[in-house]
């Protein structure tokens, strides 16, 4: 049983001001340490991450974040979850929490110097072991689900098509290369990992990508991938692109067992009424397309509003699809920004607001927002600064924090900071 004294939670309370100035410096040092040591960890950690800093941030935030409130654990739970679900889906396994602290406590060690004191060094030791343990048992309640669903670790899927949603979106069907089926079933918003190797590199890497349709017979699961610019002159979208360029029908990727913690349970009957609001910009329509198939193909009338942003008609996913949905069920209907109208666009048709980015005010507070009923729940998933900009207009309407959800798709969570989209 791990176990850390009121004393050491003392000190390592005392050392958040420090891990405020120092923390990406630290981590940083601890992942250039542990990469250059262990360079098979390569293969979990995602080179695009690293090399715009993203990932060093994101630990230096979840460090902090640990030692605020290590006093209080249950504030973390859901960054917990959230971790917990991205380790699982990339095999993370109990024996690499050792090596993770071996080089982070060493890192702390190198960074602060003098100022590393043996009675600071010892608390965050064991401060470390508690929080690793944490980890250790709910990612082991996951690992013995998904063996209960038969599948355990990577498993070889074969391209079967490829379809174009937009100008920049693909969608790609992936089914299993042994054939064995029916998949298991997944909640609709979750995601998978998907690995493959990358020649240029020399290892493996892994990318996240929502499943964006309803589970259907269990007989193939489907993502749909953005080819992205580059994020950095020195960090491509390597999967993304690569994906879209080397991968043809009939090519074998590795995918893991569905995870995530950002989903809607069609079935749940508790929610029957409940309205729901998914709120999207460009690729971030994918796992909120899967929610509204989803509840489309259980017979769910909640009400549903459909919000998406896209630079223009071409550039939308899933746009016929949505008209379809929004014809066939009358308790669902849609509102699409474009940022640029094309010469046939035309309103009603190819959108509702033109020549704008999304702005919720436009929309009906009741009709398009349900913000008068205090059970709404809203989904939303895009770039980071659109989410909080969304979140930001939705509090400053009176929507409880806990009834709005994000989903990002990147290293780390949603920053609580102010953003401009």
């Amino acid at each position: 049983m791990v176990a850390i004294t009121p004393e050491q939670i003392a000190i390592v309370k005392a050392t958040a001001p420090v891990l405020k100035e120092h923390g990406v410096t630290i981590t940083t040092t601890f992942y250039n340490n542990l990469i250059g040591d262990v360079p098979a960890l390569h293969n979990f950690f995602s080179t695009t991450s690293q090399t715009t800093g993203r990932q060093p941030r994101a630990l230096a935030g979840a460090v902090l974040a640990y030692a605020t409130y290590i006093d209080d654990l249950p504030k973390l739970t859901h960054a917990v979850e959230r971790i917990a679900h991205k380790h699982v889906s990339l095999q993370v396994t109990p024996e690499q929490y050792d090596i993770v602290g071996k080089y982070l406590i060493q890192a702390i060690g190198q960074v602060l110097g003098d100022a590393a004191t043996a009675d600071i060094v010892d608390a965050w030791i064991a401060a470390y072991g508690v929080l690793a343990q944490v980890f250790i048992n709910r990612e082991g309640e996951m690992y013995k689900s998904n063996a209960a669903d038969g599948w355990v670790g990577w498993r070889k899927f074969r391209i079967t098509q490829k379809v174009p949603e937009s100008s920049t979106i693909t969608s790609f069907y992936l089914a299993p290369s042994d054939g064995a089926t029916p998949l298991p079933k997944y909640m609709p918003g979750q995601y998978v990992s998907l690995q493959v190797p990358v020649p240029e590199l020399g290892y493996l890497q892994s990318r996240q990508y929502s499943l964006s349709e309803a589970p259907r017979k269990g007989e193939y699961y489907r993502i749909s991938v953005k080819r992205e610019e580059a994020l950095e002159p020195s960090a491509p979208a390597l999967v993304s692109n690569m994906l879209h360029d080397q991968y043809a029908v009939g090519d074998e990727v590795e995918l893991s067992h569905p995870q995530g913690e950002f989903f809607v349970d069609p079935q749940d009957a508790s929610k029957e009424g409940v309205p729901v609001v998914l709120v999207s910009a460009g690729v971030g329509a994918t796992p909120l397309k899967a929610i509204l198939d989803s509840l489309v193909s259980a017979g769910s009338k909640r009400p549903a509003s459909w919000i998406h942003s896209s630079r223009s008609s071409a550039a939308q996913p899933f746009a016929d699809d949505i008209r379809r949905i929004c014809r066939e069920n009358e308790n669902v209907s849609a509102n699409v920004f474009l940022r640029t109208l094309g010469p046939e666009d035309r309103a009603g048709v190819h959108y509702e607001f033109g020549d704008m980015r999304l702005d919720l005010a436009k929309l009906d507070k009741e009709r398009g927002l349900f913000l008068g009923d205090s059970r709404a729940e809203y989904y939303i998933c895009g770039p980071e600064a659109f989410m909080i900009d969304v979140r930001r207009t939705l509090v400053e309407q009176g929507v409880d924090r806990s009834r709005i959800f994000l989903e990002l798709f990147a290293t780390g969570d949603v920053s609580d900071e102010e953003a401009k989209w």
